[in-house]
């Protein structure tokens, strides 16, 4: 953000958000073996938990959807892998990394080409409130809430309410929305990644009908695709939709100053911060989004000065991000319903 002298104020981590580019560039080159290698150990263990899931099927059902619902936390991390890809941050060599990304997007349920275009808007656009509506949560601000009618604050806080955004949104998202291109009238070659993304995920549910009939994909598939998704939605909400995050409008918003400001750091315990691969370093990823998700904890190692304590959140204090809904500019907070009602 600007002031009115045109001056680039400080980021709060010891200088303009901007400067950190030229610190952070040393850290985007990937390595091929280190990269195979979170392969491997993320696509290995997903595929191991689906074979013991169809073992235990014959014993019991619970056990069975227990172990399916443990390998949608690899399908997070395998997300995170598609992800990178995306950013051109996993590979030197471009195909072998769009290839990559391209299965990822299969077992994820994700168009890879689409998604990646989609997900380019929201790192362009992160918290400028005249851009909003593609790859981000809808947020309306104040004056607009208190501007609508009764209808459309009811489907407001419907969308908002948290059994919906962490119930029913993952599964509609990432199994019914994601089935088309994010418009009708997108480029043809969207259209191809995303029935090309739709005709493997047959092929795989066909795999899983072969191997354990309709009960192959009602309960080792689905509940991996339902775990892996709504932790998913949740990674992404937190790491935006947090109290003290960063919204303007067109005259004063910075992009390098809403990716630091606007993404949140969550922090989490080792396990499972390798588990989401490192995602919750978020506003060093949008700062610098080449940068290979295994190397991101380096760049806080090397620069402590960016583990700001205004954007940290624990677990804990994550929690009340679900009741954070309405920016308000004047505060600059995310403000509850009960917080905008009384104002």
């Amino acid at each position: 953000m600007t002031d009115v002298t045109g001056d680039v104020p400080s980021s709060g981590m010891g200088k303009p958000a901007r400067d950190w580019i030229r610190d952070l560039a040393k850290y985007r080159t990937p390595s091929t073996a280190r990269s195979l290698t979170e392969t491997a150990l993320t696509l290995g263990p997903l595929l191991v938990l689906w074979a013991i899931s169809f073992m235990l099927l014959h014993v019991h059902v619970l056990p069975a959807v227990l172990a399916s619902m443990i390998s949608g936390i690899f399908l997070v991390r395998l997300f995170i892998i598609q992800h990178d890809c995306g950013h051109g941050a996993f590979l030197a060599n471009r195909k072998a990394q769009d290839w990559i990304g391209r299965l990822a997007g299969v077992l994820t349920c994700t168009p890879y080409a689409d998604w990646k275009h989609t997900h380019s808007i929201h790192h362009a656009h992160a918290g400028h409130l005249d851009k909003r509506g593609i790859g981000d949560v809808h947020t309306m601000t104040l004056e607009e809430y208190r501007g609508a009618g009764r209808f459309k604050r009811l489907k407001y806080r419907i969308y908002r309410h948290p059994l919906f955004l962490f119930g029913c949104a993952p599964l509609i998202l990432f199994v019914l929305q994601y089935r088309l291109p994010y418009s009708l009238k997108a480029h043809k070659k969207f259209w191809v990644s995303t029935m090309g993304t739709n005709i493997g995920i047959a092929a795989l549910l066909g795999v899983f009908y072969l191997l354990a009939g309709f009960q192959g994909i009602a309960l080792i598939w689905l509940p991996s695709i339902a775990v892996g998704s709504t932790i998913g939605v949740w990674l992404f909400y937190v790491q935006h939709q947090f109290e003290e995050t960063h919204w303007d409008h067109e005259a004063e918003w910075d992009m390098h100053e809403a990716a630091l400001h606007g993404s949140s750091h969550y922090v989490m315990p080792a396990a499972l911060q390798w588990l989401s691969g490192n995602i919750g370093i978020h506003h060093v990823h949008h700062l610098f989004s080449r940068i290979p998700f295994y190397r991101l904890p380096e760049v806080l190692r090397d620069h402590p000065e960016l583990d700001d304590p205004k954007i940290r959140l624990t677990i804990r204090e994550s929690f009340a991000c679900a009741r954070h809904h309405i920016w308000d500019q004047g505060s600059r907070k995310l403000l509850t319903f009960k917080q905008a009602r009384l104002l």
